[in-house]
């Protein structure tokens, strides 16, 4: 009975040692986020979609279904200084190891070396997304990590949706900035 007990207890240990390592997989972005939020350099915007106040009659069918598929958005940015350009370069190679990640798959990328480079993934089948990613940065401005979080979004939708926010002229401060970096 006391071997039965110890292979068991053997056997208990090795299953706890492989579930923790398999949960240590390195750094996530939701990691990154908790991490760095309160750190100098960096701030935070949480947009939950109730806050935009869209006039849905103003919507199509495709752009509503869109924006009730969003929850939320959560931005961190870090703003480039004199005193922090070494640690945005690193930071900036950080969230792209990050999102070099193969569970991240790319829907578009753009910039230049001059203006600034971005990239938009995304996380589950790009017509029932878990998450949309926007990552962009610019040697002035610094970068912008977005996540984009909801139950089934569709990529297109969300496009057609960003089109719309972009035309009503959303005049809200933090909305504005936030729109802003992007530009």
């Amino acid at each position: 009975m006391k071997t039965f007990q110890s292979i068991n207890s053997i056997a208990l240990l090795f299953t706890l040692v492989v579930a923790l390592s398999g949960c240590n997989q390195g750094e996530t972005l939701q990691t990154y986020y908790v991490d760095h939020e309160l750190q100098p350099g960096f701030t935070t915007l949480d947009i939950p979609t109730s806050f935009l106040e869209l006039d849905e009659e103003s919507l199509s069918e495709e752009e509503i279904e869109a924006y009730e598929s969003i929850d939320k958005l959560n931005m961190l940015a870090f703003i480039i200084s004199d005193e922090n350009k070494g640690q945005f370069e690193t930071e900036v190679e950080t969230v792209k190891t990050i999102l070099k990640d193969p569970k991240y798959d790319e829907l578009l990328r753009g910039g230049s070396t001059k203006d600034g480079k971005f990239v938009v993934k995304f996380l589950g089948d790009p017509d029932k997304l878990d998450e949309l990613i926007l990552f962009g940065y610019s040697n002035e401005q610094g970068f912008a990590l977005v996540r984009v979080l909801g139950d089934d979004m569709n990529a297109n939708q969300i496009v057609k949706l960003v089109t719309s926010v972009q035309q009503s002229g959303l005049q809200d401060n933090q909305i504005a900035q936030f729109m802003d970096f992007f530009q």
